[in-house]
């Protein structure tokens, strides 16, 4: 496969941005306009602060990253309306898979592809920029019938990340294949490839150009590497993008056989140093899938879901101390991982469609649909409050 070149910078345009969530309800089928009042008490709204189940009889949920919220005064239609359908268009990939009697990997897999393919969110096309104005991309993949994953860490041509994951589990006796090895693996699998003109969005690079006036600013005044950001209006798309800079795509799904899957995708953080891998391609810390626990995908500080093993210690909690899935994930993720220094969130799914989408962060774009394809939505704070 021929290599890209590095001159590839192009204008094009995307908006990105912060993650919090609403809740959006839409008629099975989809065809109608979105209801926009409170999901059914049914379907559980978790009170702020509690370790309770957000809803039950889901058969597949999302995320769209955690970082910090979208302001509802501040969001407007439009934008808001964008965020709604690129995480309903990922249910309704899923569901469809599951409608037809397909298993939930590929359900999680369809679901990650469309939002790949929304430059709203940090995974395929609205891949984050690296230090070096590139984009590394990461993904995952499980299978909890038999614990059977795939995934690639620091991609840069694969179109659809998730599918090279899949790929590797499907056609490789590896887990983990990373740069240009993956590239070249799922090139030769057929998959689509692209050159890193596909991933530029506009938002992003002034995220990058951003993190690097930061960055510049602290080391003038004596201090080390500046995290990604920087000082400008605080709703700016590039402000937006940024504050999704740590955000990830996941879903979580279960199918008539009730076998779990999860799935996790991303393009890191923006200005990582080149070569970085977060947790996301990582088995049992971004992503993790077992029949008869659960299947979790994570979006957060990645390096603190790596030391605290965040996916598979809420699965080794519910299989070894018998807790559900509502109180697994949130030790893990408002108890535990806060104290290692960083906050994110997870969707967690149970084998009887107990869900849970716990999140230390002020925000995480998430939503479901359940088993008669009631699909919900959450983008605002005040719909989906941090836990504590």
């Amino acid at each position: 496969m021929p290599r890209r070149p590095l001159t590839w910078l192009i204008p094009a345009l995307a908006t990105a941005a912060a993650v919090t969530v609403t809740v959006v309800v839409v008629p099975q089928g989809g065809g109608g306009a979105p209801d926009h009042h409170p999901a059914p008490a049914a379907h559980g709204e978790r009170p702020a602060g509690k370790a309770e189940p957000d809803a039950r009889d889901v058969v597949l949920a999302v995320h769209g990253g955690a970082g910090t919220a979208l302001d509802r005064d501040k969001t407007s239609p439009e934008r808001e309306k964008a965020y709604r359908d690129g995480l309903a268009g990922a249910l309704r990939a899923g569901r469809k898979v599951l409608g037809r009697g397909g298993s939930s990997v590929d359900a999680v897999q369809a679901a990650v592809v469309e939002l790949e393919d929304d430059p709203l969110f940090n995974a395929g096309k609205g891949a984050v920029f690296t230090a070096d104005a590139g984009h590394e991309l990461d993904a995952s993949i499980m299978r909890g019938s038999d614990l059977k994953a795939g995934a690639v860490a620091g991609v840069k041509s694969l179109r659809n990340p998730i599918a090279g994951a899949r790929a590797v589990m499907d056609k490789s006796p590896h887990v983990l294949l990373a740069g240009e090895g993956a590239d070249d693996f799922g090139a030769r699998h057929g998959l689509r490839t692209v050159t890193q003109d596909y991933y530029w969005t506009q938002a992003r690079w002034d995220a990058l150009m951003a993190a690097k006036e930061q960055e510049k600013g602290d080391r003038g005044r004596g201090g080390g590497q500046g995290v990604p950001g920087g000082r400008r209006a605080a709703d700016s798309p590039a402000a937006l993008a940024d504050a999704q800079s740590k955000g990830t795509v996941g879903a979580v799904a279960v199918d008539r056989r009730r076998d779990l899957a999860a799935a996790t995708s991303t393009g890191g953080m923006t200005n990582k140093l080149p070569g970085r891998v977060g947790d996301s391609p990582l088995i049992g810390s971004g992503t993790y899938a077992k029949n008869g626990t659960v299947a979790a995908s994570a979006t957060g500080a990645g390096e603190v879901f790596i030391r605290g093993a965040a996916t598979s210690t809420i699965s080794h909690l519910m299989e070894f101390k018998g807790v559900g899935v509502a109180s697994a994930a949130y030790e893990v993720v408002v108890k535990r991982l806060p104290r290692l220094g960083g906050d994110g969130g997870v969707i967690a799914l149970a084998p009887d469609g107990e869900f849970d989408a716990p999140h230390s962060s002020p925000g995480m774009l998430h939503g479901y649909v359940t088993k008669d394809g009631k699909i919900v939505t959450k983008i605002f704070p005040d719909e989906t409050p941090p836990n504590s």
